[in-house]
This record gives structure tokens, sequence and C-alpha cells, in this order.
């Protein structure tokens, strides 16, 4: 099988993983939040730290693996992450629980970038969204299979064993990775800038505690403020200090390319709106419509299928008509459909709510398939490491923000109706709330140049192809 194909399987055997975990979790979070005895939106906690993890280290994995070897942190970090998962299943309180999804994301951190930096090293740019299309679709069966099996567990088991299936499926990653990803790394490895990793590790850690924090009180006030202002303050010494240094730890000169800085500016501005739905749809469908786990893994597993359903067509797509059309577009149709899980109610027919989910999933799948592969276009071979790490701590940082504003938005619709719990009807604010946000996204795709990209999404080999011979797609 050529490496386009075997490679990109392999590496989305831990996005199975990761990615099933995430989405059983959204779908268990009422239940999880009556065991341990917390109010449901406190449990955003759990989800923004392994989130702030994986910002928090992603930074270095693409060092970790030029010093040590891709295939051998690649099986390390599946370690990690089963590790966090025992810690999971064994937690009793709000603050293991959250101590132990931090554990998992420092193994997420560099499970997923390192593989797919084995993956840019080993395709050619020709064959990359072909490549990517092929890491994502296995990868997405987790998502289909999370909500309904989340669900299931939920509902007819307990809750810890969501954690547990991780371990067999972490222990065919490890024997896959040994055989089949070759141990790559860069001849030449620069000094690890460890004073920039401080800065900016300390940095995210403090911003997105005080966001994640706020609004229901889970800190003191003056702690909330000063983690942010913290935050804000250590972010901005280390936008000071990489301008000073020769190899730091997180390059921001790469932000110079125009496809690059598009999918990192846009792509976060998108994903803040993907984020929140997660946090925010099983919680509707469970506590404002009383739907149980396993109806509400149901129904929201659609998302997913329509997401791996479009994967096969997106190569085609970007083919025909290339990026900067496709990407513009498709901002505004995603951001409405996200928009459109506002207008659900109790009574709206489930087949219905099924449908638009599945044509929502379609419509963002798509977009990621463009801004993943529209980011490395132009940035040269052994300039791909360091924008691995810029392009994956923009994506973790975008949807913690998505997860902390939505469920600000709720907060701020339940007190705003006079509540402390919320209810059904605060949903639609926060859903449209997150959707503005992510439209936004157009603004940064617009300034993309008409054949932006050319190259990976093909679309210059089917215009140069003669009269009456089309380019394959």
């Amino acid at each position: 099988m050529r490496p386009s194909r075997i490679v990109p399987l392999v590496v989305a055997t831990a996005l199975f993983m990761e990615n099933t975990d995430s989405t059983v979790i959204a779908t268990a979070l009422p239940t999880i939040a009556r065991s341990l005895g917390e109010d449901p939106i406190a449990l955003k906690l759990a989800l923004t730290s392994y989130l702030v993890s994986l910002a928090i280290f992603i930074p270095i994995s693409g060092w970790m693996a030029d010093r040590y070897g891709a295939r051998k942190i690649f099986r390390a970090a599946i370690g990690v992450f089963m590790l966090g998962s025992l810690a999971c299943a064994a937690a009793s309180g709000l603050a293991g629980f959250v101590a132990a999804r931090f554990l998992q994301g420092l193994g997420g951190a560099m499970m997923v970038p390192v593989g797919r930096l084995v993956i840019l090293r080993s395709v050619p740019k020709s064959e990359l969204v072909t490549a990517l299309a092929y890491l994502t679709i296995p990868a997405l069966i987790g998502p289909i299979m999370g909500p309904p099996l989340g669900g299931l567990i939920t509902t007819w088991l307990d809750w810890r064993w969501i954690f547990l299936i991780n371990i067999p499926i972490g222990l065919i990653g490890i024997v896959l990775a040994t055989l089949y990803i070759e141990d790559v790394r860069e001849p030449e490895r620069p000094p690890l800038d460890l004073a920039g990793f401080g800065l900016l590790g300390l940095g995210l850690a403090g911003l997105m505690l005080g966001l994640a924090s706020t609004g229901r009180h889970l800190l003191p006030d003056w702690l909330s403020w000063t983690c942010l202002g913290g935050g804000a303050a250590l972010l901005a010494l280390y936008f000071r200090h990489s301008r000073a240094v020769a190899y730091p730890v997180l390059r921001l000169d790469l932000l110079r390319y125009p496809t690059f800085r598009a999918a990192v500016t846009g792509g976060s501005l998108f994903r803040i709106g993907t984020g929140a739905i997660p946090f925010l749809l099983p919680l509707m469908l469970q506590i404002g419509f009383g739907l149980d786990p396993l109806q509400s893994g149901l129904i929201t597993f659609a998302a997913a299928a329509g997401a791996m359903f479009v994967k096969t067509v997106g190569p085609r797509v970007l083919r025909a008509f290339g990026f900067r059309p496709v990407m513009v577009t498709n901002a505004v149709l995603a951001a409405s459909f996200l928009a459109v899980n506002g207008l659900f109610t109790a009574q709206t027919p489930h087949w219905l709510i099924v449908a638009l989910l599945f044509v929502g999933g379609c419509l963002r799948s798509l977009q990621f398939t463009c801004v993943n592969a529209i980011a490395y276009a132009d940035i040269e071979a052994r300039e791909m490491s360091a924008g691995t790490s810029l392009a994956s701590v923009a994506q973790q940082i975008s949807l913690s923000l998505g997860v902390t504003i939505g469920a600000l938005a709720l907060e701020g619709a339940a007190a705003w109706h006079g509540r402390s719990a919320i209810a059904a009807d605060d949903f639609a604010p926060a859903f449209v709330t997150v959707a503005l946000i992510s439209g936004a996204s157009v603004l940064a795709f617009l300034r993309l140049a008409p054949d932006a990209g050319a190259e990976v999404s093909g679309r210059r080999i089917v215009a140069a192809a003669p009269d009456g011979a089309p380019g394959r797609n």
C-alpha cells in the first residue's frame, strides 16, 4: 500500500481513540456531573483542562519527535493517554477528574501532532489532500460511534467504562506504530527554548483557567481575574521573547505565509463554533429536552456521520473549485447551520434534528479539510515541524474557547431570564453567539489569492488540462 494510505491509517488509530474519548465524554457529561456531585456546567473545567494541556505541550511535540524519533514519541504518547484514561476511570471528585484529563491531554499533545508530522514528511504535497482524507475517515468513526456508545454505557453501565475502552485501542495503536511508522527525525535539531516554553505554557494555562472558571464561581473571583491577567501578561512576554531568540518554541514568523495565516486565523475563528457543539448539544438534548444519554447519543452522532461522508468527496470539490471559493462559501453555510441548532425545541421531530445535524457535519468537515490542507501549501519541508506545532496550538486554543464562550453565553442567557439553573430556552442565544464568531472566519478566507494552494488542491492541474481531457478526480 502507498505511503499516502498506510501511514495515515496507522495515525488514524490514535485519532480514533482520542475522538471516541472526547465524543463519549460529551454525551455522558450530565451523568458524570451527577456522579461527582457537580453542576454540569462546572465540568467545562474537565473539557478545557484537556484542551489546555494539549495547547501547552503541543509546541514541544515537534522538537521531541526530531530529538528522540517520531515512532518512539508516538508510542510513548499513546501510553500516556492510556494512563490518563485509567486515572479518569478512578476519579472520585472534580479535582481528580480534571487532573486526569490534563494527563490525557499530555498524551494527546504528543500523539496527534507527531502523527500528522509523520504524514507531512512521508507524503508528497500533490497527494496531501488524499492522505489527510485517509487520515480522517477512520478517525471520524470515533465520533460516529462515540455518542451512541457513550449513551449506551452511561444508560446501562457505569460511566467509568467510557475511559477503560481506550486501553485495547491504545494497545493496537502501539503495535501498528511499531510495524509501520518510520522513526523519522530532522538531522539538525536546534536547542529547546525552555524560557519560551515556560512563558507560553504558563500563559496559556493561566488565561484558559481564568476563562473557564468564570461564571459559576468555580474559583474565587480574584483568583480567576489573576489567572486571566497573569496569563495575558505572560503571553505578551512570550511574543516579545520569540522575536529575540533564534529558535523559539513556537514560531510566529510562519504567519508571514498568506495561506498559513488564513488557516490559523480563519480556522481558529471557525473552530470556536465547532468546539462549543460537543458541550452545548448534549446538554440541550438531555437537560433542556429531557432525553436520556442513549437517546441523545443516537441523535448527535449524525454530525459525525455527515463529516465522514463528505471526506470522500472533499478532494474532488477542491479540485473542481479551488480553496478560496469553497472556504468562503462554506464558512457562511456552516455557521448558518450551527445557528439553526438554537431553533430546536423539545417538540422538533428527531428525524429533522438528525437531518440538519448531518448536513452541518458535512459542511464543517469540508471546511476542516480545506483548512488543514491549505495550511501547509507554501511552507517548506524544513518548517513543517514548526508549522504543525503552531497550527495545532491554535486549534486547541480555539476549541477550548468554544467550550468557554458557549458556557458563558449559556450562563448569561440563564441569568437574563432570572434563573440560576439552565433551561431549554437558554441554548438559542448560546448557539447564535458561537455561530456569529464562526461565521466571522470568512473575513480571513476572503483575503486569500484566487489560486491559493493550487498545488495542493490540484486545481491548477485541472485548469491546465487540454480541451476534452479534463483532469481526473
